[in-house]
Formats: structure tokens, sequence, C-alpha cells
């Protein structure tokens, strides 16, 4: 089992910067990878950015320049770095953690960008 926990939400201008944090705990060894995911009210979860065990990144157009993706092995830790964001990237943000067979979510937490 994996427990996820985000951090860093909240009411941002736009053109603004926030930074988002994931912490994992319980079997975190096997974590093949994490990732970010959004989701506006009345839209499907989206994925915004990728990250594996290897290294890989992957983002979504609408964020590519934008946003970043990181982690800290030592924190257990994923981070998204937003900026100048937009009204249109107001969503709740989920973390999420990949295993084989397995993948788990973290409770989501608002953000939101006035315009």
């Amino acid at each position: 089992q994996v427990q996820l926990v985000e951090s860093g939400g909240g009411l941002v201008q736009a053109g603004g910067s926030l930074r988002l944090s994931c912490v994992a705990s319980g079997s975190i060894f096997s974590i093949n990878a994490m990732a970010w995911y959004r989701q506006a009210p009345g839209k499907q979860r989206e994925l915004v950015a990728s990250i594996t065990s290897g290294g890989s990144i992957n983002y979504a157009d609408s964020v590519k320049g934008r946003f970043t993706i990181s982690r800290d092995n030592a924190k257990n830790t994923v981070y998204l770095q937003m900026n100048s964001l937009k009204p249109e990237d107001t969503s709740i943000y989920y973390c999420n953690a990949i295993e084989v067979g397995s993948d788990y979510w973290g409770q989501g937490t608002q953000v939101t960008v006035s315009s």
C-alpha cells in the first residue's frame, strides 16, 4: 500500500505561480512512476505530468513550458512547479502513484486561478 498526501494548492492570480507537493509513504519501493492529474468541474480527469522511476518525464501539451515535475527521492516527494498560471488551470490536482497491478491517489488539492 502507498499513501499520498498533496499540499500547496490555493488561490492565485493569472500569471502567478504555485508549487504542489506530494509526499508518498508506505511501500514506496514498489512505485514505478508518479504523476499529477487534474479534474475541473464537469470535465474528465486528465494527466498533467508524469515522471518514472528511471527519470522519464511527460507533460500534457497544455502545460508544456509552464509546469515542471520533479522529485526528491530523499524526501519521498514529487513536486509540480506551476508558472504562468491561467484561469483554465483551475482544477483539483491529484497525485498518482503507479506500481505493477495497482495505482494510488491522493485526496487532491484545489488550485484556483483568478483572471
